[in-house]
């Protein structure tokens, strides 16, 4: 199982994010700081700075946690494929905000003078992220590695649960809290998954994120219902010439991505085969 169609195709937020996470981690480290991030009671109660909030967000606090944070982050830019940029900024807001806001509570609710530092990261987006990848993502292949039963979702699910116990307390907290937060988007609290921001946003990004991008390849964005695939219908220019045989790996992606298996077959032979042009053809469907 894979993310959908290579690097950062139809996902510049992602893409922008990703960069501003290792930046800001690599910069902190170098300058000694990255020990010091993160968020605990006494700092909130004693030295309370904005700035160690908006940095315990974007920067993790070790290379471990870094290279399975974006690891993780680089798969689940499937997500943003599927409900377009602009929802998806956010549901990324969202994660963040919320799961900070119950990393607060808790720790003002534990008022445990002697926790400390929480782990530092995107740990919000993250494991709120795992919400939709369990209910939406289906299992495409199942196989047995010395009697054990493992299925094309296990390795995500293995990397979320080091990354999880990475610092033990200080990273479960974290990880929970992101859990909620993403519960919380996938019952649609507050009517949050109605909400999209304006199509500038993802242009931003692209422009931000990504050095040569054409208007053909661009994000197909909307209010959409992902993870349900619907029969294309908009009129795509048939090839004259015979089309080739259509890949059973790339029908698999698009499966992945929670496209329906017929609308996937359909894209593709409009498309010529071509995955990246199928992917657009059914996010423009979608947005219809």
């Amino acid at each position: 199982m894979n993310g959908g169609p290579s690097g950062f195709h139809n996902a510049p937020v992602t893409r922008a994010f990703l960069l501003v996470s290792a930046v800001l981690t690599i910069v902190f480290g170098v300058q000694g700081r990255s020990l010091r991030l993160g968020l605990s009671y006494q700092n909130l109660s004693e030295n309370f700075h904005i700035w160690r909030i908006c940095a315990s967000v974007f920067a993790f606090s070790s290379t471990p946690e870094l290279i399975f944070g974006l690891c993780l982050l680089y798969y689940f830019r499937v997500f943003e494929r599927q409900i377009g940029s602009n929802k998806y900024t956010v549901f990324l807001l969202f994660s963040l905000i919320v799961s900070s806001l119950f990393e607060i509570l808790a720790m003002v609710l534990l008022k445990d003078s002697t926790l400390s530092l929480l782990a530092s990261g995107p740990y919000g987006l993250i494991f709120a992220s795992f919400v939709p990848f369990y209910f939406n993502i289906p299992v495409t292949s199942r196989f047995r590695i010395f009697g054990l039963h493992f299925s094309d979702k296990s390795f995500i699910y293995m990397a979320g649960l080091q990354l999880l116990l990475s610092s033990w307390i200080r990273s479960i907290l974290p990880g929970i809290c992101g859990l909620l937060a993403g519960s919380l988007y996938y019952m649609n609290a507050f009517g949050i998954r109605n909400i999209k921001f304006p199509e500038s946003v993802a242009s931003f990004f692209s422009r931000l994120a990504s050095s040569s991008r054409t208007s053909s390849s661009g994000n197909i964005l909307g209010n959409i219902s992902p993870y349900a695939g619907r029969p294309v219908q908009r009129s795509y220019p048939l090839t004259t010439h015979i089309t080739p045989p259509l890949s059973e790996a790339s029908i698999a992606t698009l499966v992945s991505m929670g496209f329906d298996s017929n609308a996937a077959r359909q894209a593709l032979m409009r498309a010529g085969n071509d995955l990246n042009v199928a992917t657009n053809i059914l996010l423009e469907a979608q947005s219809r």
